[in-house]
């Protein structure tokens, strides 16, 4: 059974890793910035979703693959750093498309835009899910930091401790978000301009194309 200081060891940590800003903190501001609610949370829980799989996973010293095996972690590096370069790219190149329009808003079909009223949420949390199971940097901090506080015993106590300390992280994190939404709304009268909005895409879209591109050139 994990300890109380174990257990408080680790929300210190993975706290101040939720307060670091990155690329979680890019997607959701830039959605809730728009003012797409359900989009919004569908990536907040589709990026937890990552986490708890990423959990239990290094819990049942799957993740340790990432780290013993350089082919593995290589190719997942490489898939998540293309789907990251062609995330942020599509985001800057549709802003280049709109700017000749007098309004600036994408249309419905927009594929740089999918915060539309169907789909908005599956399409918020296939993105967040995706970007965090394609991050092996979160698969590696897993199986570095969760052996530390998982107790000895069998398969099932294992289980349960990477599922408990995910569920520490998650909820930290989901807290975090709502603070990120809240101060979102604030400003989201001003950034939904068409040119604050193009703006706010280029500032996003570079800012993922560069943790993509980090992330290739990584060791």
């Amino acid at each position: 059974m994990i300890t109380p200081s174990a257990l408080g060891s680790f929300t210190l940590i993975v706290g101040l890793l939720t307060l670091t800003p990155g690329l979680d903190t890019a997607l959701i501001l830039r959605t809730a910035l728009l003012g797409d609610r359900a989009r919004t949370w569908g990536i907040v829980l589709g990026i937890q979703a990552g986490t708890l799989v990423w959990g239990v996973l290094g819990a049942l010293g799957v993740t340790a693959v990432l780290t013993a095996s350089h082919l593995a972690y290589t190719a997942l590096r490489w898939a998540g750093a293309g789907y990251l370069v062609w995330m942020g790219g599509r985001m800057v190149l549709s802003t280049l498309r709109r700017r000749a329009t007098a309004t600036g808003d994408a249309s419905p079909t927009d594929p740089a835009d999918e915060s539309n009223a169907v789909g908005g949420f599956r399409a918020g949390l296939r993105r967040g899910a995706v970007t965090n199971l394609l991050n092996p940097k979160v698969g590696a901090f897993y199986m570095a930091v969760l052996p530390q506080f998982v107790p000895s015993g069998g398969v099932v106590a294992h289980l349960a401790a990477g599922v408990l300390l995910a569920g520490v992280h998650i909820l930290l994190a989901v807290a975090w978000a709502s603070v990120l939404i809240l101060f979102a709304r604030t400003l989201r009268d001003t950034l939904r301009r068409p040119s604050a909005r193009r703006l706010l895409d280029r500032i996003t879209g570079t800012v993922i194309t560069a943790f993509g591109l980090r992330l290739a050139l990584g060791d």
